[in-house]
């Protein structure tokens, strides 16, 4: 109970951080387009991960070569060609899962990206929410079970977020459009992440997704928006948050975090980026919270907290 207390905790900090990033994304779109800004984002946030790979290698080497040092030479000899078959075999899980989350998440960042540009911050933060009720409906045809107690928390957050981000009356813009593409393509992020977290090093599949990520944003960067060196300059202060914070950290704490969760409940636990960006504005902007968005607020750490009650367990018939 304790680890997964700590595992919603950091998932909870990641949220933190894509909350009060809204605010990056949308400063540097004054400067650069938004395939330009993801491209720059992305690289930032694969390399700010490239020491901390090589920090847990130099560590784990030390710890195999201390147990090689204690362990009989015909031991060694049998282990080496299962663990080199493991080793190939590993590598060609995580390339797959680099790939795919990185294709993943490009569509998804870019799409947000844009959809910022012609819709208010609050309409983007509770479009872009509205994962934690497509998550489960897409994890329903792959299999996954979800209680009712989750479903009435997904029900009280999707109203918590249009209480606490819309405030005019809701259309759909071409914006708005935009980024609820973004949020059905994220939810495919999370699940995509379900899939292969278990399975390879989180860390790794985090500095290849963004990799990737950056990789395919620099095509249409380059044909279509060309930014200058000067621009990339004069936007450097939200490109270091959403490259190193929100990219490299808060990224990289989803993937670590979200295979000891249920990928309903991890969205759930994400979506709070949303009362996040609004309470950052308090704390930091003075900005005041109205009754309905204090009742937004309330509803959605309502859901969290009804989504991660344990469920009653059907007793199995006695024969």
């Amino acid at each position: 109970m304790d680890h997964k207390l700590r595992y919603n905790f950091l998932l909870m900090l990641a949220a933190l951080i894509w909350g009060s990033a809204f605010v990056a994304q949308s400063v540097g779109m004054d400067y650069l387009e938004p395939f330009s800004f993801n491209c720059v984002r992305s690289f930032m946030g694969s390399l700010v991960l490239l020491p901390v790979i090589w920090f847990m290698d130099r560590q784990k080497r030390k710890s195999k070569s201390a147990g090689l040092e204690s362990a009989p030479a015909e031991g060694i000899q049998a282990v080496q060609p299962a663990a080199e078959s493991t080793k190939v075999k590993n590598n060609k899980a995580l390339l797959m899962g680099g790939l795919c989350c990185g294709v993943i998440l490009t569509l998804s960042t870019s799409l947000q990206q844009i959809g910022i540009k012609y819709t208010s911050a609050g309409k983007a933060g509770f479009i872009t929410a509205l994962y934690i009720l497509i998550v489960p409906l897409l994890g329903m045809l792959l299999g996954k079970k979800v209680g009712i107690r989750t479903w009435i928390g997904v029900a009280l957050a999707v109203v918590g977020m249009y209480l606490l981000c819309i405030k005019e009356g809701f259309s759909i813009s071409y914006g708005d459009f935009m980024v609820l593409l973004c949020a059905l393509v994220f939810s495919l992020h999370i699940l995509a992440v379900d899939y292969f977290s278990p399975r390879v090093d989180g860390i790794r599949l985090s500095c290849i997704q963004f990799f990737v990520c950056g990789c395919i944003s620099a095509f249409p960067m380059l044909l279509w928006e060309q930014p200058e060196i000067s621009q990339i300059i004069q936007a450097w202060q939200p490109l270091v948050y959403a490259g190193v914070l929100s990219s490299g950290v808060a990224y990289t704490l989803q993937i670590v975090t979200q295979k000891h969760l249920n990928p309903t409940v991890a969205s759930l636990l994400m979506s709070l980026e949303s009362v996040f960006a609004v309470l950052t504005g308090w704390l930091v902007l003075n900005e005041r919270l109205s009754p309905k968005e204090l009742l937004g607020c309330v509803l959605v750490f309502t859901a969290i907290i009804l989504a991660q009650l344990p469920q009653k367990q059907k007793k199995k018939a006695v024969k």
